[in-house]
């Protein structure tokens, strides 16, 4: 494998930036890329170099792959970072990545394609020996043979998108009256957002818990597992607060999901960073889905491990093995993550857009953010404006450091969520660690 010494960052916002500052600091030179809307943003100034893309909707800029490989072609890079969300999980993207020559700085094309099938990913990982929720992933997608297929896992459970994610492609059942519609309008929206109407059904856990493990895999067979993370705390089934490791597990189940996880991305040939999904009840866990990628949460396993995740890819990428082995993995303090959003909490979280005329960041806690005092915020994006991590020697230091850095923000007059992601901080419910993935958020 080459070394990386020219790298192009697929991306936007605050991980663009975020992967611009450790490549330069291991001395990669940085190709940044910027739509007609992000022409003044963080991550372009913040480059070596920044090439334009064109129109500011997505499908034609930052998800348009012959723009991406044609600028990375003529700025003369050795690697393409996709970051995490647009092309990041595209399986044809990475595969034209390395029709090129170039360095996909991820998962081989066949893992990411063999994970974003989610029927086809549970397959894999019954054959790994992971635990499954009761379900169906058949090919058969007949009403009939759905319904009869929902009547033998038995109600509540969910339908959803086979290629879905996000949380879209999404419902809940309670009863077979209501089966016949909503799996209409789950096909509807998988058709518009994926372009696949394929569904698989699986029983709805009560009061389960959103636990997640962050592996890396090497180009030598080699794996690790850098701890777990709770991201119980959701809306309309995004995550809003993450925490790391997750409160309340026991030993024994925390190595037996890591080992799991691990053994799982060895089977598939799996090479670079990835998370294991589970839903956790009690001393069970059971697969949800394997995102291949960097996500938005790691910089609170960062801060426990003392680990510069990205710096881990980049050295991967580049053939290096695993910095550390399972037995030198150490875990220290607790650690928790706010997304900061522009949205208005009362009206159902909808997206907003705007001005930022005034922002000053608390002090105290780690800000990873891509934009700044004097930006407009538009409608192109996700409108996730920052995310707030504080750590701290226990999960009550780390939490009471969070709530005090959003009451201490000052963002006007761009309406956001810090109020309700404050209030999170210091639920009973939170605190008590009796929060799951159906705890209703707070409208205000």
């Amino acid at each position: 494998m080459r070394p990386i010494r020219r790298l192009l960052i697929a991306n936007r916002g605050e991980i663009a930036l975020r992967i611009i500052r450790t490549a330069r600091s291991l001395g990669i030179h940085t190709i940044a890329l910027y739509s007609d809307a992000d022409a003044r943003a963080l991550h372009v100034e913040a480059a070596d170099e920044a090439w334009p893309l064109g129109p500011a909707p997505a499908r034609d800029s930052y998800l348009n792959a012959g723009k991406v490989l044609a600028i990375a072609r003529a700025a003369r890079a050795d690697a393409i970072h996709p970051g995490y969300g647009f092309l990041s999980e595209n399986s044809a993207f990475a595969e034209q990545v390395e029709a090129a020559g170039l360095c996909f700085v991820g998962p081989p094309a066949t893992a990411i394609r063999a994970m974003g099938d989610k029927a086809g990913a549970k397959a894999l990982m019954a054959a790994a020996g992971v635990p499954l929720l009761p379900g169906y992933h058949g090919e058969e997608q007949t009403e009939t043979r759905l319904l009869a297929e929902a009547r033998h896992i038995g109600m509540p459970l969910l339908i959803k998108a086979a290629a879905g994610g996000g949380g879209k492609g999404m419902r809940r059942v309670d009863d077979d009256a209501e089966f016949l519609e909503a799996l209409a309008a789950v096909k509807r929206e998988a058709r518009s957002a994926f372009g696949d109407d394929a569904v698989l059904l699986e029983r709805y856990l009560e009061r389960a818990r959103h636990v997640e493990v962050q592996l890396f895999c090497d180009h030598h067979g080699q794996g690790v597992y850098l701890g777990d993370r709770d991201c119980s705390l959701q809306r309309r089934h995004q995550k809003v607060i993450e925490e790391a490791p997750a409160p309340g597990l026991s030993d024994a189940l925390r190595r037996a999901m890591g080992e799991a996880s691990v053994k799982a991305a060895l089977a598939i040939g799996y090479v670079g960073a990835g998370t294991m999904e589970y839903l956790v009840c009690g001393e069970s866990f059971f697969f949800m889905e394997m995102n291949t990628r960097l996500q938005v949460e790691h910089p609170v396993t960062e801060c426990i491990t003392g680990q510069d995740l990205v710096a881990w890819q980049l050295q991967i990428a580049q053939g290096a093995p695993l910095p550390l082995s399972q037995a030198d993995v150490t875990l220290r303090g607790h650690a928790v993550e706010a997304r900061l959003y522009a949205e208005d909490v009362a009206a159902g979280f909808l997206p907003a857009s705007g001005d930022i005329d005034t922002l000053v960041w608390p002090q105290g806690v780690r800000i990873d953010s891509g934009v700044r005092e004097g930006d407009t915020i538009t409608p192109y994006y996700d409108p996730m404006l920052a995310k707030l991590i504080a750590h701290g020697p226990d999960r009550a230091h780390a939490f009471t450091a969070l709530a005090a850095a959003l009451d201490a923000l000052t963002l006007a007059p761009l309406i956001h969520n810090a109020p309700l992601l404050a209030r999170l901080c210091r639920e009973p419910d939170v605190l008590a660690v009796r929060h799951h993935t159906q705890w209703p958020l707070p409208s205000t």
